[in-house]
């Protein structure tokens, strides 16, 4: 575990003299021998408060992976400056991810706000960013600080903030809600999540891959872990965010059908796969979290491959408003089936990790309550009304010059293509986690 994180802060400034291209290799490198560490049922790899169990090493591999591609999607901002903001997010995400101690994973949660709020500001597109950079900052503030009193309250009372630990048992609501206050906001929960759409679309793409890919996920582990700490609490009052969840969805997929702005809406589609993500944590069964942590890994790579895919649509017509993107199958057509693909993992539609995710979530809300798999019904069928809707409005239609070219490079081919095979990969391997 040590040699992966001094290994890493070699690297940061040797940042100065390298490629992006040696970079990626680099974190490529990382990504593939932190792979090869033993797992066993429980923590393993432990050393000076590290640790690393099934929760979090899939977590880890994808951040690696999600900032190399982030370097790989912004080779045009070619500052040292830049680079160094990314790889100082690959080792906070590192450390969130693998700390055994609440008070330091607390810590590295709130200092994950400052590359991103640099990374917004720096090279971000219009003056608005100021406003979703304002959104961003006060909506984390003010939800950790509860999740801080907790903290305190738990050392105080008990000695001890490591995860393993059986803390006493308590019925506070107030306990509860300050407990997972912080991880609603990041996921984010349903009347949580505005401050997500501003922070989308004023971020740049590397900015909106690693909110989408990574930060979210924050969210969802935090809940996961702390769960497992109260879960009589839990088991109480899990109804409430439930019932907000599911009612959340269906709100949230209506409101895609109105935005005029690509980004928008994708950002819009994750806070409600963030929402079904959710319920399976909720359900507090062995299939509603095993599907809410493969809808985690599927919905970062797939998401960050829209991200991707929009901006590149933005860099060549200035524009991301579905008003002025009709008709790319004429502009851009080699990257049709790419599009179409990712639209339909992003509706989980199979052979994809997204289908699985969704159909093992839905056993784990029957088990918490049985009707809701009316719910999940009409929550997919408006997810893929809603993705097909993105595809045939900017794919279709006239476009406004008759001339057919596709204006794409390699490198593009390959950005989004490493978003896709994984996807389809990870259900060949499904074993795994079982």
């Amino acid at each position: 575990m040590m040699k992966i994180i001094l290994s890493f802060l070699i690297l940061i400034p040797f940042s100065f003299f390298l490629k992006w291209n040696v970079l990626i290799v680099c974190l490529f490198m990382y990504m593939c021998i932190y792979s090869t560490l033993s797992l066993n049922c429980f923590f393993s790899s432990m050393s000076y408060s590290f640790g690393v169990d099934f929760i979090s090493y899939s977590l880890i591999i994808l951040s690696f992976f999600i900032v190399s591609l982030m370097i790989l999607s912004s080779n045009k901002i070619s500052s040292y400056s830049f680079i160094l903001v990314n790889l100082s997010i690959c080792l906070i995400l590192f450390f969130i991810f693998s700390f055994l101690n609440m008070f330091m994973l607390y810590l590295f949660f709130e200092l994950s706000l400052i590359p991103l709020i640099i990374l917004i500001l720096g090279w971000g597109y219009q003056p608005e960013r100021l406003i979703s950079v304002l959104y961003l900052f006060f909506y984390t503030l003010f939800a950790s600080l509860p999740l801080l009193m907790i903290i305190i309250y738990f050392y105080s009372n008990n000695g001890c903030l490591f995860f393993d630990y059986e803390f006493n048992k308590s019925s506070s609501f107030m306990m509860h809600l300050f407990m997972i206050l912080a991880f609603l906001v990041k996921l984010p929960m349903f009347m949580f999540h505005f401050w997500l759409p501003k922070a989308h679309v004023q971020a740049p793409v590397s900015g909106s891959m690693i909110l989408a890919g990574l930060f979210l996920k924050i969210g969802g582990y935090g809940l996961i872990r702390f769960m497992f700490i109260y879960e009589y609490l839990f088991f109480k009052y899990s109804f409430i965010w439930y019932s907000l969840s599911i009612w959340g969805s269906i709100i949230v997929s209506l409101i895609c059908f109105v935005q005029g702005d690509i980004k928008c809406m994708i950002a819009y589609s994750s806070v409600c796969h963030m929402c079904m993500c959710l319920m399976g944590i909720l359900s507090m069964t062995y299939w509603g979290l095993l599907g809410s942590y493969l809808m985690m890994i599927g919905h970062g790579l797939c998401s960050s491959g829209m991200f991707c895919m929009a901006n590149l649509i933005y860099e060549r017509l200035l524009s991301r408003s579905f008003f002025i993107n009709k008709g790319l199958i004429s502009f851009l057509p080699s990257l049709s089936l790419i599009w179409f693909m990712l639209c339909c993992f992003n509706m989980s539609c199979p052979p994809s990790i997204n289908f699985l995710s969704e159909l093992i979530i839905m056993g784990g809300m029957m088990n918490y309550f049985y009707w809701s798999f009316v719910y999940m019904i009409f929550i997919s069928f408006l997810s893929a009304c809603f993705s097909i809707y993105l595809f045939s409005y900017c794919y279709h239609g006239l476009f406004h010059n008759s001339y057919s070219y596709s204006f794409i490079n390699v490198k593009e081919y390959l950005l989004l293509m490493v978003h896709l095979f994984p996807i389809f990969y990870m259900l060949l391997i499904i074993n795994l986690f079982f």
